[in-house]
């Protein structure tokens, strides 16, 4: 095992650097740009049972140290996924992929999730309970613990592969969310998702956003995820999956220090396409600074 490897839910990431959804599409559009095998592994675009169109425009707001989005989760739907995206996937990405998956009622979780469950090429299904930008879905699941629960286990009933819950951080009480989910059979926790910002327009006085409100995202909220990351990782026995604002090699480390096995990145792959292969190749360079033999050595470090 390599001093960058770790292992997620049972399988073994070559290091622990993943694309968050939404920030890096179906994988072939960076695959373009580089070889997209050095990553350990990234989270697609989230996937309903159901094509999306999205929410109105305009979906973007800067702010910050960040950014706003409210697209909606807008995707092909999961039958154009599997045959369409993955095809083409497949002849540029040679590892396993985590399927990133959301829905707009238990059922919906469900049938997306068997779906691509039966799919080779993926490792992991990322269940996102914790979308702020749809209504009636996503994130109404992700703020009760009893919901998030019933998502989870109704995915587990269908599904063979490792089921990761990915969850809100605009909440009170992370914790009680997560540890309802590991009681509900979750192999694993993802966090944070984006928070919950605005930005209005001060000439037309009135939001920039379409959807009014959108996820907060960016190097503003890392903070703010060392911390739920931290609280999580010491209240379950699963792995959890750490991200919200990683940019740098060193926040990777912070992050793995405070609980994470692997870490995502997503805002800042739409400022700079390159950097989670940037990362991956200073991480050995930070690790000799810090000290750091081997990265699977240090999660959950900070007590």
């Amino acid at each position: 095992m390599g001093r960058l490897n770790v292992n997620l839910c049972g399988i073994e990431l070559d290091n622990p650097v993943i694309p968050a959804s939404g920030t890096f599409g179906y994988g072939y559009e960076y695959a373009e740009l580089f070889d997209i095998n050095c990553l350990g592994t990234f989270s697609f675009k989230g996937t309903t049972k159901d094509p999306r169109f999205g929410n109105p425009t305009p979906r973007i707001a800067e702010c910050t140290a960040g950014m706003i989005n409210a697209v909606g989760l807008q995707n092909p739907g999961v039958e154009k996924v599997i045959s369409e995206e993955l095809p083409k996937l497949k002849k540029c990405f040679h590892k396993p992929v985590m399927a990133n998956v959301s829905g707009f009622s238990i059922e919906d979780y469900a049938y997306t999730c068997e779906k691509l469950d039966a799919q080779e090429q993926v490792g992991w299904l990322e269940v996102n309970v914790s979308c702020p930008n749809v209504h009636g879905g996503g994130m109404s699941f992700g703020t009760d613990p009893k919901a998030a629960a019933e998502v989870t286990a109704a995915v587990k009933k269908v599904t063979t592969k490792p089921v990761i819950v990915k969850l809100s951080p605009n909440v009170t009480d992370i914790v009680s969310i997560a540890k309802a989910c590991e009681d509900a059979g979750a192999d694993g926790i993802s966090l944070i998702n984006t928070m919950l910002g605005m930005r209005i327009d001060l000439r037309t006085r009135k939001p920039i956003i379409a959807n009014k409100m959108g996820g907060f995202s960016g190097s503003a909220i890392f903070p703010v995820a060392v911390r739920m990351v931290y609280q999580v990782a010491n209240a379950v026995k699963v792995p959890v999956v750490g991200m919200g604002g990683v940019t740098t090699a060193e926040d990777v480390i912070e992050m793995m220090l405070a609980g994470a096995t692997a870490v995502e990145i997503g805002a800042a792959n739409l400022v700079d396409p390159w950097v989670c292969r940037d990362i991956i190749n200073a991480l050995p360079e930070v690790m000799d600074k810090y000290r750091i033999n081997s990265l699977s050595e240090i999660i959950g470090g900070t007590k």
